[in-house]
Formats: C-alpha cells, sequence, structure tokens
C-alpha cells in the first residue's frame, strides 16, 4: 500500500479514535458548535478554490467558442455550461458516493458503492483527505473537478454534433467513466492509490480522462465535410484569449485547492502551476516562429500554456520548481508536434483536446515518476515521516516510473474503450443519434440546435451575399439560398424589410 494510502487511512484511523463531529460528542447541531471542529482559514480557502474551479468553465467555453467558425460558435458554449448543470446533479445523485465512498462494498478497488447517495454522511464529517474541512467542502470542490472534465470533453462534438446526445452521454460517461477514474487515484481503497500512483490534481481522471473520451467521440463521429483540419482558422482569436486567461486564473485553484488547505504546499503548487504553463507557452510559440510560420502565433501561445498547465496538474504538489521548467518545456515541444500528428492519422479533433488535455496529461503523470520528491509532498505538513512517499528517480525510486506508465496505460485504455461504447449505444437508440445532418452541418450546429446566433446581425450580413431573393409571384417566406438550401421563414425580420432593396454587391462580407 502506497504512504499516500497509508497517510489517508492513519488520518481516518486517527480521527476515529477522537471526537467527531457526528459523533457522540459533537452530533448534534441544535446544542453543539461544529465549527470548532474545523479549521475556518482553511474553510475559506477552499470555498475560494472551490469558486475557482467553477469559473474555469466559462474559461473552456470561451476557448473552444474561439476556435470555432462563427456559425458553431453558440452551441459550444451551451454545451459547456448545460455539461456542468448536468455534472452538478450527477455529482450530487451518486457520482460522489460512487467515486469516493469507503465503506463496505466502497473498497472494492474498483468504484465506490451509494453510501453517500444524495450527499447523506456528509454534512457534519470530515473529509476523507484533512480534518481541517468538512466531507460536503470536499465533495463540492471535487464536484468541480467533474465539471471541468466533462466541459473538456463537450469539444469533441465541435461543428458536428448534436447537443442532447452529447449530454445524455455526459451523464452516463461521469458514472461509468470518470467516477472510477477518480475511484482508482483518489480514493484510499482504489487499485491506483494501493499501487502509490502519484497524480495531485488529476492528470489521469480529468486531462486523460477527457482527452481519450475526446478522442473516441471524434473517431466515432468522423471528419468534418470540408475536411478543413490542416488550414482551419479560429473565428475569434480574443475569445481564445480571454478563454486562456480564465482558465489559468481558475487553474491556480484548481492545483492549488489540491493541496485540501492553506499550506506550502498549495503554495508550491501554485508556483509550480505559473512555471510550467510559462515555458511550455513560450516553446510553443518559439518553436513556430523559428521552424514553421516566422509569425508570432497568439493562438500558439493560448494552446502551449493550457498545455502547460495540463501537465502542471499532475505533478505540481510533487515536483521542484526547477523541474517544472523542464516538465514546460518539453510539453510545449511534444503537444506541438501532436496537433500535426491529427491531420497524418485524419482524425479531426477540432478543439486539439486529444493533443492538448490527452498528451499533457500523459506527460504529466509519467513525469511523476522521474521528478517526484518526497520533500516537496512533505511541505503540507502531512506526508511526512511514517507518512513520506519514496518519491521517483530523483529519489532513486526506480520502480515509480514504472508504476506512473501502467496506470496511465490502464487509465487510457479503459477510458477510450468504455467511452466508444457509450457512444455507439447512444447512437443506435432513437432521437439520440449523435451527429447532425449534412445540411445542417452546413448551415451551422447554431441555427440548427440553437436557432440563435452568437453573432446574430454580423452572421446576417455574412450571409447576405449568399441568399437570393424568390422571383416575383413566388411566395416570400421562402428564402433561396445559394449553398442550396431551402430556408423557410429563415430570414430575420430587419434584414428583409431594411436591406432588401440593398445591392447584392454592397452588402459586406464578414
Amino acid at each position: 500500500m502506497s504512504s499516500i494510502t497509508t497517510s489517508i487511512l492513519s488520518t481516518a484511523t486517527a480521527l476515529a479514535a477522537s471526537p467527531t463531529p457526528s459523533g457522540d460528542s459533537g452530533g448534534n447541531v441544535r446544542v453543539t458548535n461544529l465549527n470548532t471542529y474545523y479549521d475556518t482559514g482553511n474553510i475559506s480557502f477552499m470555498l475560494c478554490c472551490t469558486a475557482l474551479c467553477l469559473f474555469m468553465v466559462p474559461g473552456v467555453a470561451f476557448f473552444y467558442s474561439g476556435l470555432a467558425r462563427r456559425k458553431n460558435t453558440l452551441a459550444l458554449i451551451m454545451l459547456s455550461v448545460s455539461s456542468m448543470c448536468i455534472s452538478f446533479f450527477q455529482w450530487y445523485f451518486w457520482g460522489y458516493s460512487l467515486a469516493f465512498s469507503t465503506t463496505g462494498s466502497g473498497r472494492s478497488g474498483f468504484i465506490g458503492n451509494l453510501w453517500h447517495f444524495c450527499f447523506v454522511h456528509t454534512l457534519a464529517d470530515y473529509s476523507p483527505d484533512s480534518n481541517n474541512v468538512s466531507e460536503l467542502l470536499f465533495a463540492n470542490f471535487q464536484g468541480m473537478f467533474a465539471a471541468i472534465t466533462v466541459a473538456l470533453f463537450t469539444g469533441a462534438a465541435a461543428e458536428r454534433g448534436r447537443i442532447a446526445p452529447m449530454l445524455v452521454i455526459c451523464f452516463f460517461w461521469l458514472t461509468i467513466v470518470y467516477c472510477p477514474l477518480a475511484y482508482w487515484v483518489w480514493n484510499p481503497y482504489g487499485w491506483a492509490a494501493k499501487w502509490g500512483v502519484y497524480d495531485f490534481a488529476g492528470g489521469g481522471p480529468v486531462e486523460a480522462g477527457s482527452g481519450f473520451a475526446a478522442l473516441a467521440y471524434t473517431v466515432y463521429l468522423g471528419r468534418r465535410k470540408d475536411h478543413i483540419e490542416e488550414h482551419f482558422r479560429p473565428h475569434s482569436v480574443l475569445n481564445v484569449v480571454l478563454g486562456t486567461s480564465i482558465l489559468w486564473f481558475g487553474w491556480l485553484g484548481f492545483n492549488g485547492g489540491s493541496a485540501y488547505g492553506a499550506n506550502l504546499r498549495a503554495v508550491v503548487a501554485v508556483t509550480n502551476t505559473n512555471i510550467c504553463a510559462a515555458v511550455a507557452a513560450t516553446t510553443w510559440v518559439l518553436y513556430d516562429f523559428i521552424f514553421r510560420t516566422r509569425k508570432w502565433s497568439m493562438i500558439g501561445f493560448c494552446s502551449g500554456a493550457v498545455a502547460g498547465l495540463v501537465a502542471a496538474t499532475p505533478t505540481c504538489g510533487f515536483v521542484s520548481p526547477h523541474a517544472s521548467l523542464a516538465i514546460g518545456f518539453i510539453t510545449g515541444l511534444v503537444c506541438n508536434w501532436a496537433i500535426k500528428l491529427k491531420v497524418h492519422l485524419r482524425i479531426d479533433d477540432a478543439m486539439d483536446i486529444f493533443a492538448i488535455h490527452g498528451m499533457a496529461g500523459i506527460l504529466g503523470t509519467v513525469f511523476n515518476g522521474f521528478f517526484a520528491v518526497d520533500y516537496i509532498a512533505a511541505m503540507d505538513g502531512i506526508t511526512m515521516g511514517d507518512n513520506a512517499i519514496k518519491g521517483g528517480w530523483f529519489n532513486k525510486h526506480w520502480k515509480q516510473l514504472g508504476i506512473q506508465i501502467g496506470y496511465v496505460a490502464a487509465v487510457c485504455c479503459y477510458d477510450f474503450v468504455v467511452t466508444f461504447i457509450i457512444i455507439v449505444i447512444a447512437d443506435h437508440i432513437p432521437c439520440l443519434n449523435v451527429r447532425v445532418t449534412p445540411d445542417a452541418e452546413l448551415i451551422g450546429v447554431d441555427a440548427d440546435q440553437i436557432g440563435e446566433y452568437a453573432f446574430d446581425y454580423i452572421e446576417a450580413r455574412r450571409e447576405y451575399k449568399q441568399w437570393k431573393i424568390s422571383p416575383a409571384g413566388v411566395s416570400t417566406d421562402n428564402i433561396l439560398v445559394s449553398h442550396g438550401i431551402d430556408v423557410t421563414n429563415g430570414v430575420p425580420g430587419n434584414i428583409a424589410s431594411k436591406e432588401k432593396d440593398m445591392p447584392v454587391d454592397s452588402a459586406p462580407v464578414v
């Protein structure tokens, strides 16, 4: 059993022998002030980190929407925020219990039970990892991890996937894929935790989990009709920059909060996160400038920064800042190459989820086998002494690399195979076919699935030159569009009334 697992179980044993907020000496909130059992500073810190993690979801939405074409922008934002709501309910309903229950059949090593169904037995208990915060706060913080993971996954449906089937798949994916992945490494009874795997904030469940799930979805959906993978141009670089900025800001709470307290390990985690992201972004931009375009790419900067943030996720609480510099440099190069690989493999991953999140998540998790050191983990004041980790190659613990590689292989294989099966089953259920029709793909998922545009007036002006007003004597309810699709009542009233006399050539192309 790993030293981390031993630490958690030792803490739990000690807490069981002492008065607890839910035990005989303090379980009645009507007569006992349960706040005295907790460190309010740590509670405040974890509440702030939880809010920062929530802020990452709109960051993903802006990032994805900027990378997409204008006619598919709103659908990606809708998927991100809607999947967040789905994940909140699933996590409350049974997700948290399946991932973190530790009683009875919850010690199976693969997945938990329903001991915490609908957050029961969490209101006044200590969290599984620390007696500084309550289990309900711990459950909320971990719920943000599930939300951001599934939001990342939804980008796989970009520009050709239907919204409703994706949201249904998200619920079952969280239950059948994400919860087991989280249980394996973060529950003290998970097989990976017993192996001694190091995964600080989710290189496996969150990053590789979303990356390989997106790969499965992308492979099943197939390529876009116009095959634009290689020369794809984002419609809004500003949205991409805004999304990256929000993600970077929120990621500090995501990684820092994984120390589960306002301690020195959280400080190191935040420091490593910034270093890794900055170096990866710089490496990506310089590589593109020197070897490819001779231009300074803003999209490259954002992609590199996110890749660095991803690589820091499993490593930031185990490695030194010097190691984070090396991790950021290698990640920037490898993920840059991985994006080009999709063209050769003919995989239309429009948002580059696999190349950035999947690959960087794998790299970061494996790098723990090299760079993890015991003194960084000990800075939380808990993982020390008899509970200290053995570290990686830097601590001359040679077998840790094999442990990390085995864990990554298990996560990736399970994730891809089970996700693919879920998609196949959903696609064969009436009304849950996952791909839009060819006509819908041509006019845009926003118009087909939502009926609204992110840029309504601009979109209408951009397509004005494609419209052909019906000949005299024919009903004006029907507009013939030059791409061959009949749009009935599909022209905004302001366009039909205000611009019907405008010469076609005077309408600008946006």
